[in-house]
């Protein structure tokens, strides 16, 4: 369907859908936009911006300070569009799916942690002290061993679903195939990885990730350090 004008007040339109649309034509893919210019193109319009955040269930990347520690208080980045939500046909948020009580049985599933980067809700990341893990519910079409496809639930943090693409697909026959090829030492550790429902690190990336969190000047010594520790 052509895309819909996002100032057509007298299309049967909410504005959450009118937003996107607003996203779409006006800010565009990649780019910046202000809280303040969100406000002036829906005047009058409670509470516009949580109608803004009402897309990401859909799967639109809007990026704010706490994911994208170059923007300002007042800066978003429309990093990527998601569902059409004007076409009914197209949008079936996540969001509308699960209850809260759903939810917190997926967070609870996965050990209220990212299935993907480890991180667990609340926990700052290695890399940047100031900024903090958010954690979201992501849709997996799953096949399963049978070949049937079912949509299943994961946690992720708001910076891993970020990137990536909207409902990744998963297939179990194809895991089951790669740990056909592992040998017996290999098998016998991702069997403990998943006993213990994570992985556990090895001695030296538990020393990369202490060294992640140390200042540049200290990391040149730390490879200084190795560095003469390994000609001599």
């Amino acid at each position: 369907m052509d895309l819909p004008a996002w100032d057509d007040t007298s299309a049967k339109y909410g504005t959450k859908i009118r937003v996107a649309l607003w996203l779409v034509s006006v800010v565009g893919e990649g780019n910046l936009f202000t809280k303040a210019q969100l406000r002036d193109a829906f005047p009058g319009v409670e509470q516009v911006d949580r109608r803004m955040r009402d897309l990401r269930p859909h799967g639109w990347q809007i990026m704010t300070n706490k994911e994208d520690a170059s923007l300002s208080s007042n800066e978003l980045r429309f990093l990527k569009a998601g569902e059409e939500v004007w076409d009914p046909q197209k949008s079936s948020p996540v969001g509308d799916a699960l209850s809260n009580k759903q939810r917190m049985a997926v967070f609870a599933g996965d050990d209220f942690m990212c299935v993907v980067c480890g991180i667990a809700g609340g926990e700052t990341y290695a890399e940047s002290s100031h900024e903090t893990a958010q954690l979201t519910v992501t849709r997996r079409t799953v096949e399963g061993a049978d070949g049937e496809s079912a949509v299943q639930y994961v946690t992720e943090c708001r910076r891993c679903k970020s990137g990536a693409s909207v409902n990744r697909g998963a297939s179990l026959p194809e895991l089951i195939d790669s740990i056909s090829v592992l040998d017996a030492a290999e098998r016998e550790t991702l069997a403990i990885w998943v006993a213990a429902g994570r992985r556990r690190p090895t001695t030296v990336e538990r020393i990369w990730s202490e060294y992640r969190r140390f200042p540049v000047e200290a990391r040149k010594a730390i490879a200084d350090h190795l560095k003469f520790s390994l000609e001599s």
